[in-house]
């Protein structure tokens, strides 16, 4: 191995044990309370300054953790927006929403904490469109987007911009609300990420499809 190989590889581990254990701290405690030097220094770095060598701002680091995981979650939506083809079920499409983060989760083993850093996220004024560019610009969660439109009954638009944040809430907390419990060995309502999202997924069709009453 060459020293600049070796270099190289020592630059991947430390890049590597910043973004787990800043993902971590960022779900347990929530980004602005974790400094960088604390992420450092939890990651085992020498350097109090490491987070802001190999990754710039807070804001740079954040963006980094939600791209390590949504290049995944793309791949299984992926897969999944080919099989609904131009299906006219909603069902199918918000299954294409909702089963990819319940996928990556199971395939992560336990404990994880992005789901829990996600609704940090997701919660924060000045961090979450960082989340939002990523997982609405995918062009799997385009065309999800659009097989789900296309397939909605026609409501207000008031109406369908309520429904959506429901939705986006559902996914980000649910998840969030699951990944503790599991964390904290507490019981959860259902036995494995697929069920679980399975039931979101029966919700969130119910949202879609319930009718709307009405302005008084």
């Amino acid at each position: 191995m060459t020293t600049k190989t070796a270099r190289a590889d020592r630059v991947t581990a430390t890049r590597e044990a910043i973004l787990t254990t800043a993902e971590r701290l960022f779900a347990e405690h929530g980004v602005y309370a974790v400094s960088n030097r604390q992420i450092s220094e939890a990651a085992g770095q020498g350097n109090t300054a490491a987070v802001g060598y190999h990754f710039g701002t807070k804001a740079d680091l954040v963006r980094a953790i939600v791209r390590k995981h949504t290049a995944e979650m793309e791949r299984i939506r992926d897969r999944m927006v080919a099989e609904a083809g131009e299906s006219d079920d909603p069902r199918d499409w918000i299954a294409c929403m909702v089963r990819p983060a319940a996928e990556h989760l199971a395939a992560l083993g336990n404990p994880t904490w992005f789901a829990r850093f996600s609704a940090q996220v997701t919660t924060d004024p000045a961090l979450r469109d960082i989340f939002a560019e990523d997982a609405l610009s995918s062009p799997s969660m385009v065309k999800t987007l659009e097989g789900l439109k296309r397939c909605l009954p026609e409501l207000p638009p008031e109406v369908r911009a309520e429904r959506s944040a429901m939705m986006r809430q559902l996914m980000v907390h649910m998840n969030a609300e699951r990944e503790r419990a599991l964390a904290d060995g507490t019981p959860t309502p259902r036995q494995n990420w697929h069920d679980a999202a399975t039931g979101m997924i029966d919700a969130i069709v119910g949202i879609w499809m319930a009718p709307v009453t009405p302005a008084s």
